[in-house]
């Protein structure tokens, strides 16, 4: 069977209490798509209706998997769709070790694959040392990275995340995040990961769904929404862009590193990363400043030509958010309306743009 580029949702869920859900949208069929937005917004009932765990009225096809049709009266329930589900909490069995959770899971699972598959979830989670262990013997952290393993061992055709990382500790998240980002290179299969957090969100995304109030305010890759100057995402309460690239260089001196984005070379703090590692970074528009020469004599290391490609005024009047596009990357900058004005800023204006390394970490 021929597996289609995307996967398709739409969803329309009305409750008593007045909640709706209303969401139209498609993903691709790898990577992680991680839907985000503000407690309220919507997000886990997204999720529950597309594993059939919740009933709205709609359509529901992943990948090469029609699961859901109300025009073809289709409707397949939760466990004969084939997915795994991670939920913020662990949810293992107490009374059975690490490996007994794991094989219990692949004795309800329909894949033939499942022996097969648990054993890569093993080895991709790091767990073999875990697996005779209880999970009262586990720390959290590891106690999530069994439940992962568990779900990877099912065998799915796409992996559901509910905020895997809310109950965890900053210690315990930092130690997930890798074996997540490891998953989403090895397994090439669709990963709809809910999450409130800036962070996660730096990490791992490829695509982002953005839920507002149950409606869909913003989807498509992690760039194109996030340097998006019309209908502005901003992370935290923080508007900004995601840049993704590899370290070619390690100043042991100044403990800085060069970070090679396309065509381009950022210079970052050195946070123990070394010459090859991939890393991400979040650069600020409150942390970019435009000029309309190039600048001498600065303490600034990041200084880019670029050309002035969007502007749109905030809605205080004060401000304005400028676009610039710096060979084929996109930053955002956050300027007065006097700055805008006394550098005679407009579409099509070739500036300078600058930003501090310390403003700057690799993730």
């Amino acid at each position: 069977m021929e597996t289609i580029s995307t996967s398709e949702v739409n969803l329309f869920l009305e409750r008593k209490e007045g909640f709706k859900l209303d969401c139209s949208v498609k993903f691709p069929t790898e990577g992680i798509t991680v839907v985000f937005g503000e407690s309220g917004s919507g997000k886990t009932t997204f999720l529950r209706c597309v594993a059939g765990l919740e009933r709205a009225h709609g359509y529901v096809h992943v990948g090469n998997e029609l699961w859901q049709d109300d025009k073809k009266n289709i409707f397949l329930p939760t466990w004969q769709r084939q997915l795994g589900y991670v939920f913020q909490e662990s949810s293992l069995f107490p009374h059975l070790s690490a490996l007994k959770n794991l094989e219990f899971a692949i004795k309800r699972s329909k894949s033939p694959n499942s022996k097969e598959r648990m054993e890569t979830a093993i080895e991709l989670l790091g767990i073999r040392t875990l697996l005779n262990r209880m999970p009262s013997q586990l720390s959290g952290g590891e106690r999530q990275r069994v439940a992962i393993a568990r779900a990877v061992a099912t065998d799915p055709h796409v992996m559901l995340f509910d905020e895997p990382l809310a109950s965890l500790d900053f210690a315990r998240k930092v130690e997930i995040l890798p074996w997540l980002e490891k998953l989403k290179e090895e397994l090439k299969i669709p990963m709809l990961y809910v999450t409130h957090s800036a962070n996660e969100v730096v990490k791992l995304a490829d695509h982002i769904i953005v839920l507002e109030k149950g409606l869909l305010k913003a989807s498509g890759s992690l760039q194109s929404v996030l340097s998006n100057v019309d209908l502005p995402v901003k992370l935290e309460g923080k508007l900004g862009v995601v840049l993704r690239g590899k370290v070619t260089d390690k100043d042991s001196h100044w403990n800085l590193l060069t970070v090679r984005i396309e065509n381009l070379d950022i210079t970052v703090p050195d946070g123990g990363e070394e010459v090859g590692d991939s890393v991400s970074l979040q650069v600020l528009a409150k942390d970019v400043s435009i000029t309309a020469a190039k600048p001498e004599s600065t303490s600034i290391l990041n200084i880019l030509p670029g050309k002035v490609t969007q502007i749109r005024q905030e809605d205080n009047h004060i401000d304005s958010l400028v676009q610039i596009d710096c060979n084929g990357q996109k930053f955002l900058s956050l300027v007065t309306n006097k700055s805008l004005n006394s550098l005679c800023l407009q579409e099509g204006s070739n500036v300078w743009i600058q930003f501090k390394s310390m403003s700057l970490s690799a993730r």
